[in-house]
């Protein structure tokens, strides 16, 4: 995936031959993706960038928001970013995911990576870890997850109420390990797929 700012006169398909060249030089023999699976500027256009196609807050405490060092973060910040933002988002539905894989009985620990590329809806990689856990295999507990769940910002917004007016409370004591409540406050912490899972196992 490259997104790269360029000058107005240029096409999509004149950037993409700009880039092109670049990846077959760097990458080692047999790395090259096909040409379907590689991405440049997937959304469009990007002519304007910099201070003037991006302003404004992006947050802090991305540690403490989460797990406090106790687990992977992908450094991506929560406040300041509405939940179209995946950094946001999808950092809620893999610990949905997760907290429910452990509820269900299918894992003692459970870490998953959702990796998204801009402009392209669904995850490019859902990975599952569970730290030798699992009691079943983890390659079937990953697309499990991405079945019983639609993991676009849409279908993640939609699936955890996330449109919602629901995020004051997340500005202190953190995002994660909090109570769901009846006004639709921290849905990611329900354990409402723990039957879902069974089935599939």
């Amino acid at each position: 995936v490259v997104s790269t700012q360029h000058d107005e006169s240029l096409s999509l398909g004149d950037v993409r031959e700009l880039v092109l060249p670049y990846f077959e030089e760097v990458l080692p023999e047999g790395w090259l993706p096909s040409d379907e699976n590689i991405y440049v500027n997937p959304t469009g256009r990007f002519v304007i960038g910099g201070p003037d196609g991006d302003a404004g807050l992006t947050g802090r405490k991305i540690i403490v928001d989460t797990y406090g060092g106790a687990a992977p973060h992908g450094g991506g910040a929560f406040s300041g970013k509405d939940p179209t933002k995946v950094d946001r988002s999808a950092a809620y539905a893999a610990r949905y995911l997760a907290k429910n894989i452990v509820a269900a009985g299918l894992a003692d620990k459970c870490t998953i990576q959702l990796s998204y590329a801009i402009g392209i809806s669904k995850p490019l990689s859902v990975y599952v870890d569970t730290a030798g856990t699992a009691e079943v295999d983890e390659q079937k507990l990953a697309a499990v997850a991405a079945e019983i769940m639609n993991l676009s910002p849409r279908g993640i917004r939609e699936h955890l109420n996330l449109n919602a007016p629901i995020y004051k409370e997340t500005s202190a004591y953190g995002h994660f390990g909090r109570t769901p409540t009846d006004q639709g406050h921290f849905t990611w912490e329900k354990t409402d797929l723990v039957d879902e899972l069974k089935r599939q196992f």
